[in-house]
């Protein structure tokens, strides 16, 4: 049990333990918000801790519990007993931002009875230095955006190396007719591209016919086009990956979405599977029925 890792996210009502938590979850740690401190040796000894999925487990406990304070220098001695040092993680703000933070949630403030916004958050600022000065980290996160404080929690947990969380790439193509996808990130128009649809025997084939793809990518303005759209992409993923962007979709879209972007759709998908980001590819539209353009 000694080789688990344990974190407890703690700290200020305001100062991001929500999106420290989910940075924990991206990391593949089992996670418990609003965890009673009396009750962590018990959770620790179940049998999900052999899971070789789940790396550790992490805790945000905070001043939501009642007895959070009196209990707390009892529960880490308890998990101290197991063989278990725990990581703590104290996530501070300055009251100006957290008065900011409150006024655009509208959440009530967790020590708040009849006091002012303001003293609740200056009393619980004064509850917590006890456990603030025996953490192990201290976070400052007034001037992150919770992009950046995940970036910060995810470099904390592999020991200040530069991981960012796996980004699930996919191709989509897609008709207009038929609407742009939700999902869509990036959307390029194709339809300044000739159609095949208007070429007698290829107008029943589809993008993925290799009479199809011939006619569309032996054409010069597709060439040019992906001369110039290729290293767009090559520069764009990379910041997209920096900002822990969990999903990319690259959508490519002509009239029916049958010709014209499949087509287009799979060269980008060998484009950057050659880069060894092994995207996923979807045709939406590739099936439906075209009746007219």
């Amino acid at each position: 049990m000694g080789n688990q890792k344990v974190y407890i996210i703690t700290g200020l009502s305001g100062s991001g333990k929500s999106t420290a938590i989910q940075a924990f979850e991206d990391a593949c740690f089992y996670c418990v918000d609003n965890m009673p401190m009396e009750l962590i040796p018990k959770f620790l000894d179940l049998p999900f801790r052999e899971t070789p999925e789940i790396k550790g487990t992490a805790f945000v406990m905070d001043m939501r519990s009642k007895n959070f304070i009196q209990n707390y220098a009892s529960g880490i001695s308890a998990i101290e007993d197991l063989g278990i040092s725990p990581q703590i993680i104290f996530l501070d703000s300055r009251v100006d931002t957290l008065l900011k933070r409150y006024s655009q949630t509208r959440r009530h403030h967790p020590v708040a009875h009849e006091n002012s916004l303001m003293d609740s958050i200056k009393s619980e600022k004064k509850s917590m230095q006890s456990i603030k000065q025996v953490a192990h980290h201290i976070i400052d996160t007034s001037n992150y955006n919770v992009h950046q404080l995940k970036s910060v929690i995810l470099n904390l947990i592999h020991d200040g190396k530069k991981v960012s969380s796996p980004m699930k790439l996919n191709v989509l193509s897609f008709g207009f007719k038929y609407g742009i996808p939700n999902e869509a990130d990036l959307v390029m128009d194709l339809r300044f591209l000739a159609n095949p649809y208007f070429v007698p025997e290829l107008k029943n084939l589809d993008g993925e016919s290799e009479a199809v793809k011939k006619f569309v990518m032996t054409n010069p303005e597709t060439r040019n086009f992906l001369d110039k759209y290729y290293p767009l992409l090559d520069y764009l993923i990379p910041l997209y990956k920096r900002e822990n962007k969990a999903y990319l979709t690259i959508a490519v879209g002509c009239t029916g979405g049958r010709h014209r972007s499949v087509a287009i759709a799979r060269s980008i998908f060998e484009h950057l599977n050659k880069k060894g980001l092994t995207p996923g590819i979807i045709h939406r539209d590739i099936d439906r029925d075209v009746k007219e353009i």
